[in-house]
């Protein structure tokens, strides 16, 4: 039996996970004064992010499956510390060789947060996942909606080295708090690290759901990606114009998209995590559809973009439960799977977000984030009417 969080866990989980996740983009506002204080063109400096994001994708790979053999306390107290470490190496670098190196680090190492939402699911009360790793992921969006805004206000006040330590405090003190306050008990694993490596490759064929949670939630994030890409591109050039703290005040917006996971984690926990799917795909629809009338009108944009960030964030929350629902005990390697998988799908639409807007402009644009969001909707409700249990019956606790 899987010892529940103690009281306040959740929320400890969350602020862990939301102030790790924020150091892959805390530093994006800062770039131009790194590049002239180490006096190397802005073109290297603008690696930062994917040095930080190739780090990530690492540590979901190989540090998640670590939850499945480790004590919580243990395992995200030493994540935190070694966060801490590559912040204070990034904070001190004398050169750009050195602070890609430690971004690579400090990607693995926030990866953490995956791991936050990981122990929230394994370890929630009977018929309360759902409503976990949805407080989790409030979380962990909360942290990348306002790190950039958070980033560049510490870089104006201390520069962008204290920012950076100012962030590695914060790690350290939620290392003391998770190895005072999370569970102490080791999971019983069935296999080794090693084996549960080499098991990773299979799981997607093991488990049918695991495919299909992959493929709806490879083309939300796809359209997530490739819609805030464009947009700020969009935005920055003519006839917008707009200047970079202009531009990050769209984020914003996407402050509705964690205020509605709560409910989503309720809902996931009352009926189905493809419930959930279902009903938040046609909101985040309906938000981009908005967006495709063009950014003229701010109020609109804003709109659209609390819908569709909303809808995104709500159906992400209810389908993480649902792969950590596969099987708890092997709840660390299928997230760690299910993020891969979902990373690459953002990263292609990342790559893909400058050449729809110069091939079809931000309508064309739009459209395709639209379509994507269309078929991940129809890949769930298909899925739903044609099977009898799992995802399409009631939740069971658990």
């Amino acid at each position: 039996m899987t010892r529940p969080l103690p009281r306040g866990g959740i929320l400890l989980l969350a602020s862990i996970a939301g102030t790790a996740i924020a150091n892959n983009y805390a530093v994006q506002p800062a770039l131009v004064a790194v590049a002239a204080e180490l006096g190397v063109p802005l073109s290297v400096i603008g690696l930062v992010p994917t040095a930080a994001l190739a780090g990530c994708m690492t540590g979901f790979a190989l540090l998640l499956p670590l939850a499945d053999h480790l004590a919580p306390n243990r395992l995200v107290a030493v994540q935190l510390t070694a966060l801490a470490a590559a912040l204070t190496l990034a904070a001190t670098a004398p050169g750009a060789a050195v602070l890609l190196a430690a971004y690579l680090l400090i990607g693995a190492a926030a990866g953490v947060a995956a791991q936050a939402s990981n122990i929230a699911g394994r370890h929630a009360p009977p018929g309360r996942r759902g409503t976990g790793v949805a407080t989790v992921s409030a979380g962990m969006s909360a942290g990348i909606l306002l790190s950039r805004l958070a980033g560049g206000a510490l870089t104006d006040i201390l520069g962008w080295r204290r920012m950076l330590l100012a962030f590695g405090a914060l790690a350290l003190l939620g290392a003391i708090a998770a190895a005072a306050l999370l569970p102490r008990e080791r999971p019983a694993a069935d296999r080794g690290y090693r084996a549960a490596l080499m098991s990773l490759h299979p799981l997607p064929r093991q488990f049918p759901k695991l495919r299909r949670a992959v493929a709806v939630g490879g083309l939300w994030y796809f359209a997530f990606n490739v819609v805030w890409v464009a947009l700020a591109l969009a935005l920055a050039g003519p006839p917008y114009s707009l200047e970079p703290t202009a531009i990050g005040l769209y984020s914003l917006a996407g402050l509705l998209g964690f205020g509605v996971l709560p409910l989503t984690g309720r809902l996931a926990d009352r009926w189905t995590p493809a419930t959930v799917i279902v009903t938040s795909m046609p909101a985040a629809a309906a938000g981009t559809a908005l967006l495709a009338t063009g950014l003229n009108n701010p109020p609109v944009t804003a709109l659209g973009l609390a819908l569709f960030d909303a809808g995104c964030f709500a159906a992400q929350a209810a389908n993480l439960s649902g792969v950590i629902a596969l099987d708890p005990h092997r709840s660390g390697s299928l997230t760690s799977v299910y993020l891969v998988l979902y990373f690459t799908a953002g990263a292609l639409g990342t790559a893909l977000a400058a050449p729809l807007l110069d091939t079809f402009g931000w309508r064309g644009t739009a459209l395709t984030a639209l379509t994507a969001l269309l078929l991940a909707a129809a890949l769930t409700l298909a899925d739903r009417l044609a099977a009898c249990g799992g995802w399409g019956r009631r939740t069971r606790p658990g």
